[in-house]
């Protein structure tokens, strides 16, 4: 941290908490985050995989969605104008993966809605918070009321004993992967949903700040609950496949060509009963027919050397202009070698196809991969 001016960067309630574990903090999306704790990257990586880690995620945006008229239907109804998901369909006490598209059929955001009975329930990425939050109140305000909540933290408990470490504070042993509920605790009422960013079942539990250390501390004096930092959770996520907004999807990919239209309901797509009526609608549902020229795909590299973002990806070991490039690259601790997801000409995008990454000026085989790297082990 020395010689780094943090000044101007925000502290989740969690920050003192942070420095007692031993945090190396770094500025994230506008906070101050822990990336490690004194286990290191590779071990909380492992440990998350083994056991379970606790994760600091209260930067993330959490928003209440209330419909004027009563009718959760109004609400789903005016949000699904800015999502191409199906959201009339979502059942009380479930929740899904979305995403904000622009005009243009880029994609403004990824984001998760749940459905809380009266009102959904919505959290977003912490660089995007403010955007996300202008972008809700200028297009729902005439149907809902916006509630952007700032006295609550965000939890994610993730790993093999994440489920036993917090029944041993609240009923969630039946909730089953994407389930939200609302359960009371010593804690107050913690929000809770059965997922997170990691690949590994758990939980991500909202709780309010006055509680969040208390709560924080209850789970790491549990066995195998360790404190888990930014670094193993982009690496945990790599492993999962799971795209990181501004690195591997942004304003410029669309959700196909990013390779997450099988968040894109049938009710949203051509021929169903309410397909498109979203931002980028015409390019989205004609991608969905006709293919795009680039596609996300996972990239594993025939050797030991990283291709981290931004590296180039061509066709051929010499010549020609590339083809593609790198989004997210790192060392996959679980499945111990490294690992990349980018984007290549469509036509070298199927699993087992050679291509080739320049680093250092030289260019290096890699085939590409199916992801997830590592079959992931949500609750069904």
């Amino acid at each position: 941290m020395k010689g780094r001016d943090m000044s101007d960067l925000q502290r989740t309630g969690l920050y003192d908490l942070h420095l007692e574990l031993g945090a190396r903090m770094v500025p994230f999306a506008g906070y101050e985050m822990p990336v490690q704790y004194p286990m290191g990257v590779m071990k909380e990586h492992i440990h998350t995989r083994t056991q379970a880690g606790l994760f600091d995620v209260s930067h993330m945006g959490q928003v209440i969605v209330r419909p004027k008229s009563g009718d959760l239907a109004n609400a789903a109804l005016a949000f699904e104008a800015l999502v191409p998901v199906s959201l009339l369909a979502l059942k009380d006490g479930r929740q899904r993966y979305a995403m904000f598209t622009n005009e243009d059929g880029g994609i403004m955001d990824d984001l998760m809605v749940a459905n809380r009975g009266d009102h959904l329930f919505v959290v977003v990425n912490a660089a995007c918070k403010e955007a996300d939050i202008a972008h809700m109140q200028a297009n729902l305000s005439d149907t809902c009321e916006i509630e952007v909540i700032t006295d609550r933290a965000l939890l994610a408990l993730q790993g093999p004993l994440a489920e036993a470490a917090l029944n041993s504070i609240a009923p969630v042993a039946e909730m089953k992967f994407m389930d939200v509920a609302v359960i009371g605790s010593d804690f107050g009422d913690m929000w809770i949903s059965r997922s997170g960013y990691t690949g590994e079942d758990g939980y991500e539990v909202s709780v309010a700040n006055d509680q969040a250390v208390a709560f924080a501390r209850a789970l790491l004096a549990m066995d195998g609950v360790m404190p888990i930092g930014l670094g193993a959770r982009d690496s945990l996520r790599l492993e999962a496949g799971l795209c990181l907004y501004g690195n591997d999807i942004d304003a410029t990919t669309s959700p196909v060509e990013g390779a997450i239209e099988w968040a894109i309901q049938k009710v949203r797509r051509n021929g169903g009963e309410r397909a498109g009526g979203f931002p980028g609608a015409v390019r989205i549902l004609n991608e969905l027919e006709n293919g795009t020229a680039k596609r996300r795909v996972g990239i594993l590299p025939n050797g030991r050397a990283p291709m981290r973002a931004h590296t180039m990806l061509f066709a051929n070991a010499d010549g020609g202009e590339p083809m593609g490039e790198v989004t997210s690259g790192a060392f996959g601790p679980t499945i111990e070698r490294p690992m990349s997801m980018g984007y290549v000409a469509t036509e070298f995008a199927e699993t087992g196809t050679t291509i080739y990454a320049e680093v250092r000026g030289k260019r290096l085989p890699a085939t590409v991969a199916d992801m997830p790297f590592r079959p992931s082990t949500y609750k069904r």
